[in-house]
């Protein structure tokens, strides 16, 4: 009973990761097609898929050889692939029992060979797969295995960024919306929240979003702030003229 407890988490922990990505239904995208497009030519079979893999669906953001946007989960390779923790080779459909009698396999697009490769966000999240499908049995190499697995990574790198992005708009709707105006000192630049505290524009944002910060100095605050530095750097490029 607690494995199934267990498993039933993870998988509202999944679905959750999903939908943080706002991706589903939405339109073809070139970085993702790109990509599945190596993937056919890497692999030299005629298709390729970047799916994810929903409640009761599997959806396909990028699609190479194959007309259908979904399939029903239930049908689906990619939610075999999604429970390993290692890339799911089935080098022929005839002869695995658990795809046998598939209506993928027996019906369009007649897979016999299929390859997927999770796609695993940091937090350990499989959302779907980036997988390679032929009409007839098939293998990968070692080479072609992990030119796969790094564009698998290529994707969810893609996701997150996705993500962000989102919560970044998030956050700058966010701040729109409160009267349309944000108050920010002349002096410090501190920016006042709706409760009337004053703090940092960082830890503002912080909390009305999921965004993360990278600290760097900009040419105007070296030269107010270190000038000796600003003044060696100026030495140093005028001796390496």
């Amino acid at each position: 009973m607690n494995n199934l407890i267990s498993d039933q988490e993870e998988e509202d922990r999944r679905l959750k990761a999903l939908a943080e990505y706002r991706i589903l239904g939405t339109k073809p995208e070139s970085c993702y097609d790109d990509i599945t497009q190596i993937a056919c030519h890497t692999c030299k079979v005629p298709i390729s898929l970047m799916t994810l893999v929903d409640k009761d669906r599997q959806w396909f953001k990028s699609k190479v050889g194959f007309h259908k946007n979904e399939t029903r989960r239930d049908w689906s390779f990619c939610t075999h692939a999604i429970k390993e923790n290692h890339p799911l080779i089935v080098n022929d459909a005839f002869l695995d029992e658990r795809f046998v009698n598939n209506p993928l396999v027996k019906g369009d697009p007649k897979i016999r060979f299929y390859a997927g490769f999770p796609l695993k966000n940091s937090e350990g999240n499989k959302v779907g797969t980036l997988c390679v499908i032929d009409r007839k049995p098939g293998s990968l190499s070692s080479d072609q295995s992990s030119v796969m697995e790094l564009l698998a990574k290529q994707i969810v790198s893609f996701l997150e960024l996705r993500k962000r992005s989102l919560n970044l708009l998030d956050a700058l709707s966010h701040l729109h919306h409160q009267d349309g105006i944000l108050s920010v000192c002349s002096y410090c630049r501190e920016v006042r929240n709706k409760d009337g505290d004053w703090q940092h524009i960082e830890k503002y944002l912080a909390k009305v979003s999921n965004i993360r910060f990278s600290h760097g100095v900009c040419d105007n605050c070296m030269e107010k702030h270190f000038p000796d530095v600003v003044e060696v750097w100026s030495k140093t490029e005028v001796c390496e003229k």
